[in-house]
């Protein structure tokens, strides 16, 4: 057990996953185990399904959801749409697109990437010039981070789309979700994406263990060709009625009970508030480290506005900073819990999450905490950050 003394009232969760559980959730997660025939257990698989669909506005992907997290949904891809040695596009996003491409080739796949450019989203000419450059049409599919939740980027799903159509290239678009669903709109069938996973620790607002895709007919139909071999993943024969056979095994169901609760919250807020709540929160964030990085220390990772995420938000720091210090202080003495950098901004960054079940008041209770924490380091930042985030949600409520 930690040694740390208690903080009274509630630490504020501002990472960019897990993120904050709200209490409907929490209540869902306490019912007691079903056995495996009773019709209530298929009816909450029935809701998450419908209710991943209904976010996804896809009325004919399949939906297929795995007792896992992020990672285990890559490797579902990976291993359903790749035959060994199968050849795949990573365009470069940061941390997230290179550990999906390392992750890849332990699997026994080629892996082709596009250069990533530190602070800028996905580089759609050369998605175009590679699947070009491929003129075999043996690359199957174009792996996408839709928001790399390290750099705090968002690049644009209908511009890749596009870039893949421009090259003439048949390969799949397949699009990593895991920050963005229920963030800001992603419409599967209209884009189109032929497959997008997610996990449920994120936007979903639950704790983490599901990782889910949704699989159009034409990715369907790459999976049937594979001969990779596969068991736990294979999507194939969890197409049943069977909640046991949908899971390959006895399915999380406590887990479930909460993401149906979540999803019913979702539909009770509705898409459009859902996501200006989305839009508001980041505004007032970014509004808030803007007036930070006024005093020349501080600044945003993302250097074009337009491509900063509304689920996180990404904060360099300068060399010789101790981030973790920062966190800590703001973690133990403030009680809001924010992340570090990852990959190559370890030790260079810390990131604010604004996803899932936030608000105003939670928003404003972080960045408080954080502005003390960068006084009590003695990190220089401007004075005004919480008064730019206050003048934003007061310009900005609905």
């Amino acid at each position: 057990m930690s040694s740390s003394p208690r903080i009274p009232g509630r630490r504020l969760l501002q990472s960019p996953g897990p993120t904050p559980v709200p209490d409907e959730v929490l209540y869902a997660m306490a019912r007691q185990p079903m056995d495996l025939g009773d019709p209530r257990l298929d009816a909450s698989i029935a809701a998450c399904e419908a209710g991943l669909r209904g976010l996804l506005h896809s009325d004919s992907a399949e939906v297929f959801f795995y007792a896992t997290n992020g990672h285990g949904a890559w490797e579902v891809v990976v291993e359903n749409l790749l035959p060994p040695g199968g050849r795949v596009l990573i365009p470069g996003t940061g941390h997230f697109s290179e550990s999906w491409a390392l992750q890849t080739e332990a699997l026994g796949r080629q892996v082709i990437r596009t250069p990533w450019n530190p602070g800028w989203p996905i580089d759609t000419a050369a998605v175009t010039q590679a699947l070009r450059d491929d003129t075999g049409q043996q690359i199957v599919a174009v792996f996408v981070v839709h928001t790399d939740t390290a750099s705090g980027i968002t690049s644009d799903l209908p511009a890749l789309r596009a870039a893949i159509d421009a090259a003439g290239h048949p390969a799949l678009l397949v699009v990593d979700a895991v920050a963005s669903l229920a963030c800001t709109p992603i419409a599967m069938d209209a884009l189109p994406a032929n497959v997008l996973l997610g996990a449920s620790q994120k936007g979903l607002m639950t704790p983490p263990g599901i990782g889910f895709v949704a699989v159009d007919a034409k990715a369907a139909a790459v999976a049937a060709r594979n001969p990779a071999p596969r068991f736990y993943w294979d999507w194939r024969p969890r197409q049943s009625p069977l909640s046991y056979r949908k899971f390959c095994g006895t399915p999380p169901q406590t887990l479930l009970f909460g993401l149906e609760a979540a999803f019913a919250l979702i539909a009770q807020e509705g898409e459009d508030a859902l996501y200006a709540r989305h839009r508001r929160l980041a505004g007032a964030v970014q509004a808030a480290v803007a007036a930070w990085a006024e005093a020349g220390a501080l600044d945003f990772f993302a250097r074009d506005p337009a491509t900063r995420s509304v689920s996180v938000t990404t904060i360099t720091v300068p060399e010789g900073v101790d981030v973790d210090a920062l966190r800590q202080v703001a973690r133990e003495r403030f009680g809001v819990a924010m992340a570090g950098g990852l990959g190559s901004l370890t030790g260079k960054a810390f990131r604010i999450g604004h996803l899932g079940d936030s608000n105003a008041a939670t928003i404003l209770g972080c960045l408080g905490a954080i502005d003390a924490a960068l006084r009590v380091q003695g990190i220089p930042a401007g004075r005004g950050g919480v008064q730019a985030a206050i003048d934003h949600l007061v310009a900005t409520d609905d």
